[in-house]
């Protein structure tokens, strides 16, 4: 059933008890996940994935090896009615504000933006019972303008979103959770993350037949912030969506305000033992000059801009706190923290004035039709 956002903001806990803060959220829908509708040939080549997680850096991530469609079903791009798939809305493209924030925003937020978390199930397993039955975690960046406030309304296809593939079930929580993410794609617009990421397919191997990849499941929506601390780059989140986290989000590791030191690996050196993807990012000599001899790097905005990218994601057990301490000299300006939280409460006030339940307003600003996709799932 769906209801309207209301109630405060907190967080599932191990012991039943939720710590309360502000926001309002709607119910959830409960929804079986879409069925498939592409069939892939493991033959065939395309931009290559990783499909197995790893337990740590310096462990496995899998073959790398991708698929490509064979068959694809003419209602992909049709409604059963015959209508476009696409979704229609009076309010696309309207809540970001460029220049709203202009001279306001702290010199060591290097990039600000809309942040979605999704999880896809083993193969064959649509509806995981629980997180061993989740195959690995994604992040979709979605960058606003640096000096840019929010409205009401969905979100603009400013083709510039980023696909980041998590090999692991679960996110880093302390410095001792450290495992390499990368850049599955960049530049992406709406519709390539709808087709190529959230959408079901089937895929036919050599030894096993056609296999079922199930669709992916969104588990959040909120605000994130690239920061520098100086000599560190953090990734700091605040989550908008759901209002209370579940169990769900509880055991992927999110947090109501979260954060990861975030360091971009020198595709000069060789990746570390059982981690090397079939491809390195095509970086620029500018890119590769200011690696100097490091093989690590404090990742910058720029470096997500390229597929392929590997940065490693630590955890940090102190939350928000260290990615977002004033930097020293910045007299006069917000703090982050403060700039963040602003932008929370923007976000709150703008996924509120969409229409329907929390899965209706996440698919709405990925400019996709909630009823073809698996539900906001907050319990196993």
């Amino acid at each position: 059933m769906t209801a309207t956002r209301s109630g405060a903001k907190g967080q599932y806990s191990p012991n039943g008890k939720q710590d309360k803060g502000v926001g309002s959220k709607h119910q959830i829908d409960e929804e079986q996940s879409p069925t498939s509708k592409r069939i892939k040939n493991d033959d065939d080549k395309k931009q290559q994935t990783l499909e197995d997680t790893i337990p740590s850096p310096t462990e496995a991530y899998g073959d790398g090896k991708g698929h490509i469609p064979i068959e694809k079903n003419s209602q992909n791009d049709e409604d059963v009615n015959g209508g476009p798939s696409e979704v229609q809305s009076d309010e696309k493209g309207t809540a970001e504000r460029p220049g709203a924030r202009e001279g306001a925003v702290p010199s060591n937020i290097l990039e600000k933006g809309i942040i979605y978390f999704f999880f896809r199930g083993r193969v064959g397993i649509d509806e995981p019972k629980d997180v061993n039955e989740i195959a690995r975690s994604y992040m979709i960046l979605r960058p606003l303008d640096k000096d840019a406030k929010l409205g009401e309304g969905t979100l603009d296809d400013a083709g510039n979103s980023r696909l980041i593939a998590i090999p692991k079930k679960v996110l880093p929580l302390s410095g001792r959770d450290r495992w390499i993410a990368f850049v599955e794609k960049s530049k992406a617009s709406f519709k390539t993350l709808k087709d190529e990421f959230v959408a079901a397919s089937d895929y036919a191997t050599k030894t096993a037949g056609v296999r079922h990849s199930p669709a992916a499941t969104p588990v959040a929506e909120g605000i994130y912030a690239i920061t520098t601390t100086g000599r560190e780059s953090h990734l700091a989140y605040i989550i908008t969506l759901p209002s209370n986290l579940g169990e769900v989000q509880t055991e992927i590791g999110l947090r109501e305000k979260g954060s990861f030191i975030i360091s971009t690996r020198n595709p000069s050196y060789e990746a570390p033992k059982g981690t090397a993807l079939p491809d390195g990012p095509d970086y620029p000599k500018e890119i590769l000059d200011e690696f100097r001899a490091l093989r690590w790097g404090a990742t910058q905005p720029k470096h997500l801009d390229f597929v392929n990218t590997q940065f490693l994601l630590v955890g940090e057990s102190s939350g928000i706190k260290k990615a977002t301490e004033p930097q020293k000299g910045e007299e006069g300006n917000e703090n982050p923290l403060e700039e963040m939280e602003k932008l929370e409460d923007e976000d709150t006030h703008r996924m509120e004035s969409l229409q329907g339940d929390d899965s209706t307003a996440i698919f709405a600003d990925l400019q996709a039709r909630v009823k073809d996709y698996p539900k906001l799932q907050t319990t196993f």
